[in-house]
């Protein structure tokens, strides 16, 4: 997704690269607050690869002073993707940006590549990196056409991104180093350089799974966040609380940019149920505050892992297994908690970061923001 959110928050002439917290030192928006938001628990991680088969690989680039940027890819299952292609959907919240692939998944309702995602000037490495890979699979020699879904936000406030630094060996690299289990966060491969709300944002994700009685199906969200409006954490309006969102001072800032979410799940739901699923995780991103401002492109891809639905290109005929849509409600709640709680991770896993010009972006202020929640949380208890 395109953007022109070039956020000039506060430059310094010192010119230093913040590291990045390890995964096993992260802490999310569970671990500040000391409870999580939403009705419906999570999976084991708390992470989109809580939906059985579905990995995730980052590849960062934090180079000298002006590289920000890098690449997070999502695959839905460790097999051939192209030969057993899965169920898909996209949904479009506002249309200012580039998610490559698109008019393919809404015409034939499905994906057969890893989905990529990178910053706005890259995307045709992500395309050439995705092609490359998915030719190269055992049982695609004779593959003829490939379509690479690709998705990307405008990281060009800390990152030199007209430098174009994202090569298609990055892109190869983030898919095959892709794995299960904790998902980094934060200032991560495609969120090396993002920012929300005026904020550091990044690479957030989290997880639901219904009760038994509902399916006990598991809904899984990533996202790149990078946009901006009135900033609410679990109902707290914490952007003004702040004195730091939007429309302060009655001047638009920090609110173009945009976001990408990638929803994944093991219902069994065709293409027409995942367009539903999609438009939910739209309602996950109003929650946090967003608006999907003019310059800001925010989409939703959603796609199903369910075995019995996977589309194999050999065969004339399939029989998928699908939900009625009497069952989808459980889904589309999973689906809003998911996204809005991948959407605030994104923002507690971020750190300070120092990049292009000698700009600086600050992290949230997470200690205050915990305090302003827990102190929201017992009000309503009382």
């Amino acid at each position: 997704m395109h953007s022109h959110y070039l956020p000039k928050i506060f430059i310094i002439s010192v010119l230093a690269i913040i590291s990045i917290t390890s995964s096993a030192q992260q802490k999310r928006m569970r671990d500040y607050v000391g409870f999580g938001p939403g009705v419906l628990k999570t999976g084991q991680y708390n992470a989109i690869t809580d939906v059985e088969g579905v990995t995730v690989g980052h590849v960062t680039l934090k180079r000298g002073s002006d590289v920000r940027t890098g690449v997070t890819a999502i695959l839905p299952h460790s097999g051939n993707i192209f030969q057993n292609k899965v169920p898909a959907a996209v949904y479009v919240g506002n249309g200012f940006g580039k998610l490559a692939g698109t008019t393919q998944v809404m015409e034939l309702g499905n994906i057969e590549t890893p989905i990529i995602l990178t910053n706005t000037l890259n995307v045709a490495e992500g395309i050439i990196g995705t092609v490359e890979w998915t030719l190269a699979q055992k049982g695609n020699e004779r593959v003829q056409s490939v379509n690479a879904v690709v998705g990307e936000t405008n990281d060009g406030g800390l990152n030199d991104i007209r430098g174009r630094h994202v090569t298609k060996e990055d892109v190869i690299k983030a898919i095959e180093s892709a794995k299960g289990g904790p998902v980094e966060e934060g200032c991560v491969g495609a969120g090396t350089g993002t920012v929300a709300f005026g904020l550091k944002g990044g690479i957030g994700t989290s997880s639901r799974v219904l009760p038994a009685s509902m399916g006990g199906y598991t809904v899984g969200v990533i996202v790149q966040s990078n946009y901006g409006g009135v900033l609410e954490i679990d109902g707290v309006p914490v952007g003004q609380l702040m004195e730091h969102y939007s429309f302060r001072n009655n001047i638009l800032q920090d609110v173009d940019g945009s976001c990408m979410i990638v929803v994944a799940t093991d219902a069994p739901v065709d293409a027409r149920n995942l367009e539903r699923i999609a438009k939910r995780a739209i309602m996950g991103l109003a929650k946090t505050g967003g608006i999907a401002s003019n310059g800001s492109g925010d989409y939703v891809i959603a796609f199903s892992v369910n075995k019995d639905n996977l589309i194999d290109g050999k065969t004339k005929t399939y029989s998928p297994t699908l939900l009625h849509n009497d069952d989808m409600s459980g889904l589309f709640m999973a689906t809003i908690e998911a996204t809005e709680e991948a959407l605030w991770n994104s923002l507690f896993a971020a750190e300070d970061s120092i990049g292009y010009d000698g700009e600086l972006v600050k992290a949230m202020d997470k200690e205050k923001v915990a305090g302003y929640i827990k102190k929201a949380r017992k009000a309503v208890k009382k």
